[in-house]
């Protein structure tokens, strides 16, 4: 955040309330970061930034899930079986100005996709339903990682290998990455192994984040992949991926769900 910015929403909105030190500088508390995170997610997710303030400033956050969370998530997931784009933003916007992003993701959006894969395997959503859902998470996914590669933490290169065309979790990894303060390099689903290594010879990462939700794509990429880990760290996780197969190439293997993931690279 530009310190322009900071202080246009504390004059304008009264959104931070800081107090100052002994030589007049501002210092910000644990809730006036709050407040700024709720506004601008709210604002990335389409809300105005008067209104953003106004809820950000009202609406206290809960650290961890809940019935409000669950009842919200069923709201969501009820949205996109009707095809309605405007309920479903509705309950994201609700939801995310009441919980936390990671906490949206891990305890609303992640079980609602996976929930949807399985419910489309089973005959009991359609192709249609699915598509939809996924486009419009991708489009609020993409509005909360805006800016996620202007970081000054170490540089990370994500991406899905060839014949991988899931990479929503990739994408909720690489939130809570940058919330962490990394540099996020997004190059998203069916990425030539050959592009990634050429973009790793452009940026000097700290490491490359592979995702893979099926085993074919990984043990297609194997040789290449494994010449890559020589020259920087690889990370892979995600459903399609075991331990074995991690090592075999040389690589690190990220397990749990996309925010787990991340706190375990950073920590």
């Amino acid at each position: 955040m530009s310190v322009e910015l900071l202080r246009a929403w504390e004059q304008r909105y009264g959104l931070l309330r800081p107090e100052r030190s002994s030589g007049g500088f501002r210092l910000y508390s644990t809730e006036d970061e709050s407040r700024v995170r709720r506004m601008t997610a709210l604002i990335a997710s389409g809300v105005s930034a008067s209104q953003a303030a106004a809820r950000a400033s009202i609406d206290e956050p809960v650290a961890t899930g809940g019935a409000a969370t669950d009842e919200l998530g069923v709201e969501v997931r009820a949205a996109l079986d009707r095809f309605d784009a405007e309920g479903a933003h509705d309950a994201l916007d609700r939801l995310l100005a009441t919980v936390s992003v990671e906490i949206a993701i891990t305890e609303v959006l992640v079980p609602l996709l996976h929930e949807l894969g399985d419910r489309w395997q089973a005959g009991d959503a359609t192709i249609g339903q699915e598509h939809f859902a996924s486009n419009l998470v991708r489009g609020r996914l993409m509005g909360i990682a805006r800016g996620w590669a202007s970081g000054s933490g170490p540089v990370f290169v994500l991406a899905c290998p060839p014949g991988e065309e899931h990479d929503l979790g990739l994408m909720m990894f690489g939130i809570a990455l940058a919330r962490r303060g990394a540099r996020v390099l997004f190059l998203g689903a069916d990425t030539p192994v050959a592009t990634i290594a050429e973009t790793v010879g452009d940026v000097a990462p700290a490491g490359v984040v592979i995702a893979v939700s099926r085993s074919v794509p990984l043990a297609a990429a194997a040789s290449e992949l494994r010449a890559m880990a020589r020259d920087v760290a690889v990370y892979i996780g995600g459903p399609g991926v075991d331990e074995g197969a991690v090592r075999d190439l040389g690589g690190r293997l990220l397990d749990g769900d996309p925010v787990a993931a991340a706190r375990a690279l950073t920590a």
